[in-house]
């Protein structure tokens, strides 16, 4: 069949929407059609180099559409199921997945091609094999994934908006409650407000931190964490110390969460400077793999017993955190409506992260016109 896909050729260019061919469905495999897909920063990684793929490849790992058709061997989905991807597979027997571990499952080691699992690609044009964003491509229309990306959902959730929760959204949350460890009372500092920061916010929000310190430099960004969950909201690393520093009584943070969309070494000096003796610093956003912008006193690491944590999904397993996150969206404790900002049509997709670029937006969303 055809799709419409937004696409990479090579670093420092633009997106380009194209035409592509689609194989069916093979054992194991789904044909999904996608209603919308999240605008992650990940996804410029790619056109920056900072996260290292194989081109031409087709962009978006946050996802969410329908099942039309199942390949053989497939049991958990049928046709008709509603689903979000999550942008990490799960094999469900490697030694990672065997510790509960699934967000480091072996599989992953697929990211870098881009392939599906069998080691071929199933999207095609001019003779060329386009990989997947994460295996699952989600800026195309349609898109040929493994059942191991998939997670089905009640029907009557509105697709555009659990589309978010195949990647920042958890990644944002798990990066407070669950490798950050917040707790009731703690003191939890985040630096970055986009679409994992807002939701690290939330999440030490509803884990019952009592003062949540929301870091950046855009006024609108600090203003909707304030709405989310807040307590506190800092323009720089200096007024956020001393905000820690007031509030604590001198004695630190328990949480330094780091979401920026690429990390320094000054966003790592200022989170471990903000912490207290055996805090945490958590950091989930990235910079280029030759890069290295971690250098701390080790002095200070060992005497004061604080700690570096790095988080992949935020420490989380899909296919029971993406169920839980829905969860609490039912609930009414888990804002995902309001985090979108602006919603596009593929052909904008270029125009989109020029708005997440430029601060605009907390999380803008791609709405695929079928």
């Amino acid at each position: 069949m055809k799709t419409k896909a937004a696409i990479l050729r090579e670093t420092g260019k633009d997106w380009e929407i194209i035409e592509l061919d689609l194989d069916p469905p093979k054992a194991g495999e789904v044909l999904v059609r996608y209603a919308a897909s999240g605008l992650c920063h990940s996804d410029d990684h790619l056109r920056t180099g900072d996260i290292p793929v194989r081109y031409p490849i087709v962009g978006g790992h946050e996802g969410a559409g329908v099942i039309e058709e199942i390949g053989p061997g497939v049991t958990r989905l049928k046709a008709g199921d509603h689903i979000v991807c999550s942008f990490l597979p799960a094999c469900g027997h490697c030694r990672f997945c065997a510790r509960g571990e699934t967000n480091l499952c072996d599989m992953g080691y697929l990211l870098v091609d881009n392939c599906l699992p069998d080691g071929t690609f199933r999207f095609h044009a001019g003779g060329e094999d386009f990989g997947q964003m994460c295996l699952v491509g989600t800026f195309s229309q349609w898109a040929t994934v493994s059942e191991t990306s998939c997670i089905k959902i009640d029907d009557d959730l509105p697709l555009e908006t659990v589309a978010l929760v195949g990647c920042g959204v958890p990644t944002g949350f798990g990066t407070s409650t669950r490798l950050g460890g917040v707790r009731p009372g703690d003191t939890v500092v985040i630096y970055g407000i986009g679409g994992v920061g807002i939701n690290a916010v939330q999440g030490a929000s509803i884990a019952g931190a009592t003062n949540v310190i929301a870091v950046d430099p855009l006024a609108n960004k600090r203003e909707a964490a304030e709405r989310l969950g807040a307590t506190h909201s800092a323009a720089s690393y200096e007024e956020a110390q001393q905000l820690v520093t007031d509030l604590t009584r001198g004695v630190g943070a328990d949480e330094a969460l780091i979401t920026v969309g690429i990390v320094t070494e000054d966003v790592i000096d200022a989170a471990f400077a903000a912490i207290r003796k055996g805090g945490v610093v958590v950091i989930t956003g990235l910079t280029g793999p030759g890069k290295k912008n971690i250098q701390l006193s080790s002095f200070e690491l060992t005497l004061f017993q604080k700690r570096i944590e790095g988080a992949l999904f935020g420490g989380g397993n899909p296919f029971d955190d993406i169920p839980l996150m829905l969860d609490l969206y039912r609930a009414g404790k888990l804002k995902l409506d309001e985090l979108i900002t602006t919603r596009y049509k593929l052909g904008d997709v270029n125009q989109g992260y020029r708005d997440l670029l430029d601060g605009r937006n907390i999380r803008g969303l791609l709405v695929h016109d079928h």
